[in-house]
């Protein structure tokens, strides 16, 4: 049993989708996932344990930014033997390639947090993708845009502008978890990916709903789902 999760033993599948936000969490139990069940509402992070054609998978909230995301992630890797996870959350588009409600899968993550900077003494280490993941999620969803995206630590950034750069090294979309979920998997020898969908246009200045964000985004489930468990 672990500090924030809590779960017993043998509660949490080795696949585990990983959304920021506990509510999306509980959507995607409750619209995905046959017989789920409640394992954990520490602190308020709900996480659920049911089967997806068959076979278990769970999906454990995480809240936003890499810190965060990084408690849940080594504990469920450290402390329950999870195999896989995924992120499933949203983005801001960085470019006019994409648009809103289009899926990102996510190759690479840039970023401006100092967590691996720290870890590696001054080096920057390059967090990537499962290769296998990215290619099963990729041959699920040929209209999904695959590239690098960015993880910062700020959501309201001081320096934007500084963003212009990374656009034009072919960054697609900004998020706030996946360099440290592909770190940690490399370091626990497990498989990670990151699957977005766009949720606001930091171009063209659309954005949905909070609603949107956390009941509207099945498509990227599907994908994580057919990805990380077969179809």
């Amino acid at each position: 049993m672990s500090t924030h999760i809590g779960a017993g033993d043998g509660a949490i599948a080795p696949t585990v989708l990983l959304p920021g936000d506990p509510l999306r969490a509980r959507w995607i139990a409750e619209t995905f996932l046959d017989d789920a069940v409640c394992y954990s509402e520490v602190r308020g992070m709900l996480g659920f344990t049911g089967t997806w054609q068959g076979r278990p998978v769970s999906v454990q909230g995480s809240g936003m930014g890499q810190p965060s995301m990084a408690i849940y992630v080594n504990e469920l890797f450290r402390d329950y033997d999870v195999q896989s996870i995924v992120r499933v959350g949203s983005c801001g588009a960085l470019t006019d390639r994409l648009a809103i409600r289009d899926v990102v899968i996510a190759s690479g993550a840039c970023t401006d947090s100092s967590m691996n900077r720290i870890a590696f003494e001054g080096l920057d280490y390059a967090p990537v993708a499962d290769f296998d993941l990215l290619r099963d999620a990729a041959a699920a969803a040929p209209e999904a845009h695959v590239g690098l995206i960015f993880s910062g630590d700020s959501f309201y950034s001081a320096r934007p502008e500084l963003l212009t750069r990374m656009v034009e090294h072919g960054v697609l979309a900004i998020e706030m978890e996946a360099s440290a979920l592909y770190t940690l998997a490399a370091r626990f020898g497990r498989r990670a990916l990151a699957i977005c969908t766009v949720s606001d246009h930091i171009v063209t200045g659309e954005e949905t709903t909070a609603d949107e964000r956390q009941e509207t985004f099945g498509r990227m489930v599907e994908i994580a789902l057919t990805a990380a468990l077969g179809k």
